[in-house]
């Protein structure tokens, strides 16, 4: 059988795709070796990818679980900054009410109705508060308002107020816990939210229940009393020294009252953001095995690579040694 030869231009396409395979496997060893990871994983598992993809899916379900637990810990954490707020200032005020209302005298009476008035307008605020432009206290609602305005609500109180005919304290107290306590009064009126979120997938299995809202029993009674000390910055039974030093006491111990259901909500709240942070260690933690496992499936042998990638230098470099002798034959040297 007679030998087949190759042209000139034959060889010289041979040996230049020779070229450019060995400077492509050059390169991707080169990147192997660098990284330590292989760059054709289906190539590097002989196909079986499935582990892989298991990985990768679970990888991508903690990636969605530790952004749902981030916002949720955010939020969570603007809804406790609010509710400190609105416990510092009920004590704060507590205090001063009892004081006016046990042997104060007019004028403390006063200074107690204008603080009263300012710390009803704080307290409205933080119900209204906002995080990533969205009302945390307003439960599915959360474009707008929790809350409407604290002179708004008062303005409703005084109208009560005066339909009920209410002529003493323990008559305004009635009127105010009524209306606080009627879902046809601050629940229809005053509060412009919703019901509250749905619960919030944290981990696999696990949900972190935000919803609370304004319409909230605990922040209800506490803006009970917080609303009696306003309406006396409003003149509420003006010229009734007697009944307004009263009424000052009253709303001094509804805010006294109301202290343990503000801890009770709280503390609720605080057992959230404890859960909130536990599942995000157990899904960082997880995370963190399932790389482990997904750089033990990729990575590239250190020696083997380097191996390779010696060898295949080496026989780039014998191209180059074949390309340049191929370059210098002429018909006179093959004829000498």
């Amino acid at each position: 059988m007679g030998a087949v030869s190759l042209g000139d231009l034959a060889q010289s396409f041979l040996l230049r795709r020779q070229n450019v395979v060995l400077k492509t496997d050059m390169q991707r060893l080169s990147t192997e070796l660098t990284t330590g990871r292989v760059t054709d994983a289906a190539t590097h598992l002989s196909g079986d990818i499935g582990p892989l993809l298991a990985i990768d899916s679970s990888l991508s379900r903690l990636k969605s679980y530790a952004t749902a637990a981030n916002e949720a810990a955010l939020f969570s954490g603007a809804m406790q900054t609010a509710l400190g707020t609105i416990g510092d200032l009920s004590t704060d005020i507590s205090t001063t009410l009892l004081a006016a209302g046990t042997v104060g005298s007019v004028s403390q009476i006063t200074a107690a109705g204008i603080s009263g008035h300012q710390y009803f307008e704080t307290a409205i605020a933080a119900m209204n508060t906002r995080f990533a432009d969205r009302t945390v206290f307003a439960g599915t609602v959360t474009a707008g308002r929790a809350v409407i305005g604290p002179d708004d609500i008062l303005a409703v109180l005084e109208t009560e107020i005066g339909n009920s005919g209410a002529v003493s304290a323990s008559d305004i107290q009635s009127t105010v816990a009524n209306w606080f306590d009627s879902p046809a009064g601050y629940g229809a009126v005053a509060y412009r939210g919703d019901t509250g979120l749905s619960p919030i997938d944290i981990a696999a299995g696990e949900e972190a229940n935000l919803g609370v809202t304004a319409n909230d029993p605990a922040i209800r009674s506490t803006l009970k009393g917080l609303a009696m000390a306003a309406l006396l910055d409003r003149g509420v039974l003006a010229g009734q020294p007697a009944a307004r030093q009263d009424l000052a006491r009253r709303a001094g111990e509804s805010l006294l009252d109301s202290q343990t259901e503000r801890a009770s909500l709280s503390a609720r709240l605080g057992l959230i953001q404890a859960q909130i942070e536990t599942a995000t260690s157990r899904n960082s933690a997880e995370s963190s095995t399932l790389q482990i496992a997904r750089t033990g499936l990729l990575s590239a042998d250190p020696f083997e690579t380097a191996s390779k990638l010696a060898q295949t230098q080496s026989q780039l470099e014998k191209i180059y040694a074949i390309t340049a002798r191929m370059s210098r034959l002429s018909l006179l040297d093959y004829i000498r």
